[in-house]
């Protein structure tokens, strides 16, 4: 019974933990070489976090119905880390580019103004999703909530 009760904690974590280690083997099906170091990196297909908010969703839908205040919560939680997963992180790692690629430009023209080890810092270029990676990441974890309802 215990088990039954954790489903939905279950659900979002093997959802998460699945769309960590299904990103090298979709890099390896698109590029031809593996990128292991995936297993543990933000960014690419398909979105962990929106595949952990989508399967705890789903699940404690199904646990404890689709019109609960828990679901309402869930669902709410869901939207604010999706949105998130696909706007402000994606747009934070544009921005982290960006900022590179000029600090890069102005070093090559003015060397002597940037001796700060500041300037030496490597920003995360990747931390957010496009789209097609979340929506990637909603439709697993919709199905390994599906999945462990059945199982479970």
């Amino acid at each position: 019974m215990i088990l039954r009760s954790m489903r939905p904690f279950m659900s979002a974590m093997s959802a998460a933990v699945l769309a960590q280690a299904l990103k090298p083997l979709f890099w390896w099906l698109r590029h031809k070489e593996w990128h292991w170091k995936l297993m543990g990196a933000s960014g690419g297909f398909p979105s962990s976090h929106s595949a952990m908010v989508s399967a705890l969703a789903v699940s404690v839908g199904m646990q404890e119905q689709f019109r609960s205040s828990i679901f309402a919560v869930t669902l709410t939680l869901a939207v604010i880390v999706i949105y998130d997963a696909a706007n402000v992180r994606y747009y934070s790692g544009q921005n982290a580019k960006v900022t590179q690629q000029l600090i890069r430009d102005l070093k090559e023209k003015y060397p002597d103004l940037f001796t700060d080890p500041v300037y030496e810092t490597k920003l995360k270029q990747v931390l957010g999703h496009k789209w097609r990676e979340v929506i990637g990441g909603i439709l697993l974890g919709i199905a390994v909530a599906l999945i462990l309802y059945r199982v479970l």
